[in-house]
């Protein structure tokens, strides 16, 4: 089969290759792979940023297929269905937090950027009729991530204000559509006026551009504070984010690509009683959560692109340059 292996070589470490169909053990089902999107995850992979790195692994977090051969404990019932995938592994027992032994599919395991993949049974879940096989594939990382930092951490109530920051990114896309289906008041922030008159376009109540001077005061104006901000880069902005919080905000932060902050305002933050959370992916009962929420509010992810496998590596690079708005995925 055709699959996207993460290799050591100098001048690209990502490369397509021809490599044996996956075997399935009896717990397992065979899936091919319809469409599988990509994540910051798996370009930080690439460029070496991230911890265990294994060559020879088929990179790829998100992806939704047909089930064509089950395991012989497995139900034969699940043959021919159409899922998508659950890319958690060995989340633990505690649902607050993972486990020592969990990761994520596609690497070290191997994950969604081929034409087949073998998952555990209890991995998959029936792919929302509504969606696109490209749509359904961009919903599980971001989708899970999102979900746990909105409403698991957030606690995001209908009517509140609420920005997301960096909203072209895929988990901060997923925050502004569950947010604005939750009935809160979105704004967004983006070194991009097309990204903000775009995320406008589909409902959010304003938008600030990062880069011009004094945004932060600009957006205190306009909004009186925020309940609840959703982050992904951490960093001294964070900063920002506390003094235009109302009292009992949240921030809830789920990277950290700006860094350690240089200082942090703990006299205002305890003043004002405000909680900074850091958060990341979600627990597995999460994530049904999740895929019902989208269900029931037919939510559809926003995709940037569509290109064959074939094309990954410019996808990739794609996403380096952080100009989509979206998920980028792969048709398989």
């Amino acid at each position: 089969m055709k699959a996207l292996l993460l290799v050591d070589d100098e001048t690209e470490k990502i490369q397509i290759s021809e490599v044996d169909n996956p075997k399935i053990g009896p717990d397992q089902v065979l899936i091919q792979v319809k469409a599988a999107a990509l994540n910051r995850r798996d370009q930080w992979i690439r460029q070496g940023m991230y911890p265990n790195i294994q060559f020879n692994t088929v990179l790829g977090s998100d992806g939704a297929g047909v089930v064509v051969e089950v395991g012989e404990a497995v139900e034969n019932a699940l043959l021919n269905q159409e899922v998508v995938i659950n890319p958690n592994l060995n989340w633990g027992m505690d649902p607050k937090v993972q486990s020592s032994e969990y990761h994520i599919i596609g690497m070290p395991t191997n994950g969604t950027l081929a034409e087949y993949i073998a998952v555990d049974a209890n991995r998959i879940h029936p792919k929302p009729e509504f969606l696109s096989w490209e749509e359904a594939a961009a919903l599980p990382l971001g989708g899970l991530t999102a979900y746990r930092a909105v409403f698991g951490h957030g606690e995001l109530k209908h009517n509140e204000n609420v920005l997301i920051s960096g909203v072209g990114g895929g988990v901060a896309q997923f925050a502004f559509l569950f947010s604005l289906a939750t009935g809160a008041n979105v704004y967004v922030t983006s070194g991009s006026k097309e990204k903000i008159d775009k995320c406008v376009e589909l409902g959010a109540s304003g938008g600030f551009n990062y880069k011009q001077e004094d945004w932060q005061k600009e957006s205190l104006k306009l909004t009186g504070g925020f309940d609840l901000v959703i982050d992904s880069a951490g960093g001294d902005q964070l900063n920002d984010f506390i003094k235009m919080m109302k009292p009992a905000g949240r921030i809830v932060f789920y990277g950290a690509t700006n860094g350690m902050p240089s200082k942090l305002d703990v006299f205002r933050m305890f003043w004002n009683q405000i909680t900074l959370q850091g958060s990341t992916m979600g627990n597995d009962l999460e994530f049904e959560e999740m895929l019902g929420f989208v269900n029931d509010h037919q939510l559809k992810p926003i995709v940037d692109s569509v290109r064959p496998l074939d094309e990954a590596i410019s996808a990739f690079d794609d996403m380096r340059e952080g100009k989509q708005f979206g998920k980028l995925v792969l048709k398989i």
